[in-house]
């Protein structure tokens, strides 16, 4: 009777701890998305959650996109590394379009301060995409920078790739040629490109972080 008890006993203590488990995997995925528990933007960590205001005038959350990958943006439409590849060649064209066609989020994040390098008001930033045949799902403004200081955004571009499950998969550089030379398109490494393949075949992200390259994110006091 004694060693039943504790057989007993033991059952209910591992049943206690895997459901403590449980508990604490659920409790991450929804802080991605909810801003329960504080997030640090890092690979494997859930994503800060954020709220801004869109270049169409509407207002959208991270929350709102839960279940689906949502990949981040920094820009600024005049740096030379943003120019690379919006003007020279179709890098973030190309990759805006293919996420529309996996049924991905882009939201392309503003957060020059006014009167910064890359700062523009809501319509010019519309229109920049059209010129540049940019097709990102949202161009948030963000003006004060709390988005791009929540992400530790250095760069433009700086991108990030979100899971489904809102936990970041990737953050860094969007290829691996550190530079502005058009002629460095050729033959780069694609590392968002290369995340949301892994990710769609349900592998592990093989490159999670990598340095940002590009023009400092033109936050208010920089």
């Amino acid at each position: 009777m004694i060693k039943a008890a504790a057989r007993t006993a033991g059952v209910s203590r591992r049943h206690m701890m895997l459901g403590a488990t449980l508990l604490t995997a659920s409790a991450l995925a929804i802080a991605a998305f909810t801003g329960l528990a504080k997030a640090e933007p890092f690979p494997a960590n859930p994503a800060p959650a954020f709220t801004g205001a869109t270049a169409a005038g509407e207002t959208v959350s991270l929350s709102d996109f839960a279940g689906q990958t949502v990949i981040l943006e920094w820009t600024n439409h005049d740096c030379p590394f943003v120019v690379k590849h919006y003007n020279h060649g179709t890098t973030m064209a190309d990759l805006q379009t293919r996420a529309a066609d996996e049924g991905h989020v882009w939201l392309q994040i503003i957060s020059s301060f006014p009167g910064t390098q890359g700062h523009v008001s809501p319509e010019r930033a519309l229109e920049l995409n059209e010129e540049r045949g940019a097709s990102p799902t949202y161009v948030i403004l963000d003006e004060s920078g709390d988005i791009g200081r929540a992400y530790e955004a250095r760069t433009t571009p700086h991108m990030f790739v979100i899971d489904a499950d809102g936990v970041i998969q990737y953050a860094g550089a969007i290829d691996d040629q550190p530079s502005a030379n058009p002629a460095s398109l050729n033959g780069a490494r694609n590392y968002v490109s290369q995340a949301l393949d892994e990710l769609a075949a349900g592998e592990p992200v093989s490159t999670p972080e990598t340095q940002p390259y590009g023009c400092s994110v033109k936050y208010e006091g920089t």
